[in-house]
C-alpha cells in the first residue's frame, strides 16, 4: 500500500539519485543553487529570537481594613491619616527652612549676596505654587463641568 501512495518519497529520491549520478558538467552548481534558498531561509530563521508574550499577572488584593467598617470609622481613619500627613509636611517644611538657613550662612561666609539669592528662590517657589494651584483649579473646574453636564438631564 505504501508504494502506491502518492506521498511516498522513495520514487522521488530514486529519481534524484539517478540524476545526480549522471555525469553532467553543471550538476554541482545546480545543486548548490537549489539548496541556497532553503539554507538562507534556515540561517535567517535560526538567527531571529522570538519571545512569547509574558504571562498575565495575577492580582491579589490585600485589604487591611475591615470591609464592614461604619462611615464614622472611615471618617476617623481619614482624619487621623490627614493629621499624620500634615505633621509630615510640617516636618519637611522645617527641614527645608533649616537647610535654607545653613546655605544662607554658608553663602554669607563665602561673600555671596544671600538676600538676592533668597528673593530669587522665593519668587521661584511662589511661581511653582501658583502653577500647581492653577493646575488643580483647572482639573477641578473640568471635573465640575463634566459632572454638571451629566446632572442636568434632558432639556425640553
Amino acid at each position: 500500500m505504501l508504494s502506491k501512495s502518492r506521498f511516498n518519497p522513495a520514487p522521488g529520491l530514486a529519481d534524484f539519485w539517478n540524476e545526480i549520478r549522471r555525469p553532467q558538467p553543471y550538476r554541482w552548481p545546480i545543486l548548490a543553487l537549489s539548496v541556497m534558498p532553503v539554507a538562507l531561509i534556515l540561517y535567517w530563521a535560526m538567527g531571529t529570537t522570538v519571545y512569547k508574550d509574558p504571562e498575565r499577572p495575577r492580582v491579589t488584593y490585600i485589604s487591611t481594613f475591615d470591609p464592614a467598617r461604619t462611615e464614622a470609622e472611615i471618617i476617623a481613619t481619614n482624619r487621623t491619616n490627614q493629621e499624620v500627613k500634615a505633621l509630615r509636611a510640617a516636618e519637611e517644611a522645617r527641614i527645608a527652612a533649616r537647610k535654607r538657613e545653613l546655605y544662607k550662612a554658608l553663602g554669607a561666609a563665602a561673600g555671596m549676596d544671600v538676600e538676592a539669592i533668597e528673593r530669587k528662590a522665593e519668587a521661584e517657589r511662589a511661581a511653582e505654587e501658583a502653577a500647581e494651584e492653577q493646575r488643580r483649579a483647572e482639573m477641578l473646574g473640568e471635573t465640575a463641568t463634566a459632572a454638571g453636564a451629566g446632572d442636568e438631564g434632558p432639556t425640553p
